[in-house]
């Protein structure tokens, strides 16, 4: 969505494990020290831990770019498999043949077996990596741990590489896995980026994919480490997401608060409370307890309770005489209409709706434009028409809508057979304002993760009749175009003829197309004509409620 505008080549911030884009820090200098070292000195087990989306993957594929060519690799992704499977999964990864029909754990262990020692006869050897290994199971971590006796008096046959997530640590430490867990020759644990890594870390991959490195503001940089906490999938997907942010508000550098609105989209909510609120509550807990146990104690000694001492005044005031009850005059009840609360379900479930379609679309655009749809049939362009309103059906991207500042029906395709259409009629803080039985706000990146880029906008010629106007003609609508252009530019030159489409009135004319982004061709068609409403304030249109 953002690559023109920005001027990468590439995405930079996608959280694809791509080595093109691979940052070694130190951390993962080490990391891949340690897996190299496991590699060529040791045999057995090499373990690297590291929190969620610190570049375990990646700097996996780090290490598979860097072995030895005579090193063949097998690499497990899903190891939630039992013991058959695994073994399985390996032979497929090695290109081992066995009978995929009448397989057991035997023959599977046979048959690898027999390929190491060929393999190794050859000069070659063999590394088997399973990411994800945290969720291997204490029965096939103990198969996992039986292939390492796969040797030769000198030699292992396997090098295994176990990658995983903090509890594979936990896992390994079980008493069950102690076997295991003395194999291991090598171990590192990845941690986050530290806040200078940070900022390198997003300097490198914008200059990667060809953008300026100075993109993000310093505070900005700031922001972002302090939400992804040097994760580096979460700088990607709050990067991603700043840039999404700034393309559609038209925004060349990215700033703190779009960071802050970024990561209030992308991130989960926390529910934490506040540090000095536990002391607090606790402390009345304990009031609340010795208040309680003291009436216990107080009650159960059979002691009346103290006398309250009541005070009476020296004199009353006379009781006034009390007529008959009337009742008081009570106000009015006013009752305020709350606007509606942004729809709580996620934008795919929302958009699933069938009531979606192109008549209820068009209809709540006609709506906005002050007319009433027919109820008795379905709503099409033909429909508009007749009611002084044309349709434009097009392509474009998220900033010619905001361009637009019209309220328009985006199309949806949720599959080849099924489209879903809707009203987009306001921005709110960056968030898409949708409106349908009642307004529905979603945040940005959910709507143009399904929307592919057509629409269809209603609106009203500001000049009967003008629908073309080609350099050399002669008309009315030529001294339309003039009167137009004289109240954007300021410029009004005296002319011999104003209904004549000259060569300076098409200068000027190619000048506000590259103002506003449109072919320069000097011809003012359908986009040009659209623009030029809007820049003289499009008087009777509905227009896109931005704040």
């Amino acid at each position: 969505m953002y690559n023109e505008y920005f001027h990468f080549s590439e995405l930079p911030f996608s959280i694809a494990p791509d080595p093109h884009f691979i940052f070694m820090s130190a951390r993962h200098q080490e990391g891949l020290a340690h897996l190299l070292y496991g590699i060529n000195h040791g045999g057995g087990f090499v373990a690297l831990t590291g929190e969620v989306g610190t570049g375990k993957t990646t700097l996996c594929h780090c290490l598979l770019q860097q072995l030895p060519e005579n090193i063949d690799i097998a690499l497990i992704l899903n190891p939630k498999l039992d013991a058959i499977e695994l073994l399985a999964t390996i032979c497929d990864e090695l290109r081992i043949a066995y009978d995929k029909h009448q397989h057991s754990l035997k023959n599977l262990i046979d048959a690898l077996n027999q390929h190491l020692l060929t393999a190794h006869a050859n000069g070659r050897r063999t590394v088997l990596v399973i990411d994800e290994a945290q969720n291997l199971s204490l029965e096939v971590l103990e198969q996992v741990r039986l292939l390492t006796n796969l040797e030769t008096t000198k030699t292992k046959l396997l090098q295994i590489i176990l990658v995983g997530q903090p509890e594979l640590k936990d896992l390994l430490n079980r008493r069950e896995l102690r076997q295991l867990n003395q194999r291991i020759t090598a171990r590192y644990h990845l941690l986050p980026l530290s806040l200078p890594e940070t900022r390198t870390y997003i300097r490198h991959r914008l200059m990667m994919c060809k953008g300026d490195p100075d993109l993000f503001k310093e505070k900005a940089i700031d922001k972002i480490f302090h939400y992804s906490k040097g994760i580096p999938r979460i700088i990607n997907i709050i990067s991603h997401c700043a840039l999404l942010g700034a393309y559609s508000t038209d925004t060349r550098v990215i700033t703190p608060a779009i960071i802050k609105r970024a990561a209030k989209e992308t991130l989960a909510p926390t529910h934490d409370k506040p540090f000095w609120l536990k002391p607090i509550l606790a402390g009345l807990a304990l009031s609340c307890l010795a208040i309680g146990l003291y009436y216990k104690t107080y009650y159960a000694s059979n002691q009346a309770p103290p006398k309250i001492k009541t005070i009476i005044p020296d004199a009353l005031p006379e009781k006034p005489s009390i007529g008959p009850l009337v009742p008081a005059k009570v106000a009015p009840t006013v009752i305020k209409h709350e606007p509606p609360v942004a729809e709580t379900k996620p934008f795919s479930a929302w958009l699933a709706d069938p009531a979606l379609t192109l008549s209820a679309g068009l209809s709540n655009a006609l709506k906005r434009w002050g007319k009433e749809p027919p109820t008795s049939q379905q709503v099409d362009c033909n429909t508009a028409l007749k009611m002084g309103l044309k349709c434009q059906f097009d392509k474009g991207n998220w900033k010619d809508l905001l361009a637009f500042n019209r309220p328009v029906v985006l199309e949806f395709s949720l599959s080849p057979e099924t489209k879903h259409y809707v009203l987009l009629t306001a921005i709110k803080d960056g968030r898409p304002t949708f409106a349908f039985d009642h307004d529905v706000t979603f945040p940005l990146a959910d709507v143009l993760s399904f929307w592919d880029g057509y629409y269809v906008l209603l609106w009203q010629p500001p000049k009967p009749g003008v629908n073309m106007i080609f350099p050399g003609q002669s008309s009315d609508n030529v001294v339309w175009l003039r009167e137009r252009l004289a109240a954007i530019d300021g410029v009004n030159p005296e002319v011999k003829n104003r209904r004549f489409f000259d060569a300076d009135l098409k200068a000027r004319v190619v000048n506000f197309q590259r103002t506003y982004h449109l072919k320069q061709d000097g011809k003012v068609g359908i986009q040009t004509i659209f623009h030029l409403d809007n820049a003289t304030g499009a008087q009777g249109s509905p227009h896109l409620k931005q704040d």
